[in-house]
């Protein structure tokens, strides 16, 4: 249900710019034009970018411009986000794991072989989670400024992938409980563990698909 939503949203260039050419064609003045495409919701981003693409040389019909590789600082930005959310997350189970070793000891376990464990997972964390952070209060910053950044096509696709990944994660960590359980070697620290994966898996699912929402800002403007 999720893809033709997404593919519709990839086809709202073309249907803008074959709107702008028609109009402009008609003889209708870009003014005119903005303000209709401003009232059906359009992005003042968006407006700029379809009438940039035809030249205003008096023509009697409109003149295609060319047109620079579009997208490519978003696929970067957002790459670089998501990245570090998998990153956040797959150092929080070793780090989690290593606590839940010290909370549930094992005898065989020794206390500085748990401090070592935790030492590289800590490490990249104090780096990534200020990178994801800093990463998303800034695109979030730009989907305010600019409803286009709503239907990036780079979010849409990383975002299904990441969707992809965590249902997998959930999925192969429901496999191992059970299995884990019919085997008879279910304990209280696998338990843990495996509870610990799938609250990580949960809530990078809940994130990235409320940041492919299709309009996020929609309740605080209704406020």
């Amino acid at each position: 249900m999720s893809a033709p939503r997404a593919d519709k949203a990839m086809a709202g260039d073309d249907r803008l710019t074959g709107f702008v050419q028609t109009a402009l064609a008609a003889g209708h003045d870009r003014t005119e034009i903005a303000a209709r495409l401003r009232a059906a919701g359009w992005s003042a981003s968006e407006i700029d970018h379809a009438m940039g693409q035809w030249a205003q040389d008096g023509f009697a019909l409109p003149v295609p411009k060319p047109l620079p590789s579009l997208g490519a600082r978003d696929a970067f930005l957002y790459a670089l986000m998501f990245t570090a959310l998998a990153v956040v997350l797959g150092f929080s189970v070793p780090l989690g794991f290593a606590l839940i070793d010290s909370w549930l000891p094992d005898p065989a376990d020794r206390l500085m072989r748990l401090a070592a464990r935790m030492r590289w997972p800590i490490a990249v964390l104090a780096i990534f989670l200020p990178l994801f952070l800093i990463l998303d209060r800034r695109m979030v910053r730009a989907t305010r400024q600019d409803g286009a950044q709503r239907r990036s096509r780079a979010r849409a696709v990383l975002g299904f992938l990441a969707l992809f990944l965590a249902a997998l994660t959930l999925l192969g960590d429901a496999i191992s409980v059970v299995f884990t359980f019919l085997s008879g070697d279910l304990s209280l620290r696998f338990a843990a563990k495996s509870a610990l994966v799938a609250l990580l898996a949960v809530l990078a699912f809940l994130y990235v698909k409320g940041l492919m929402a299709s309009d996020p800002t929609k309740a605080e403007n209704e406020t």
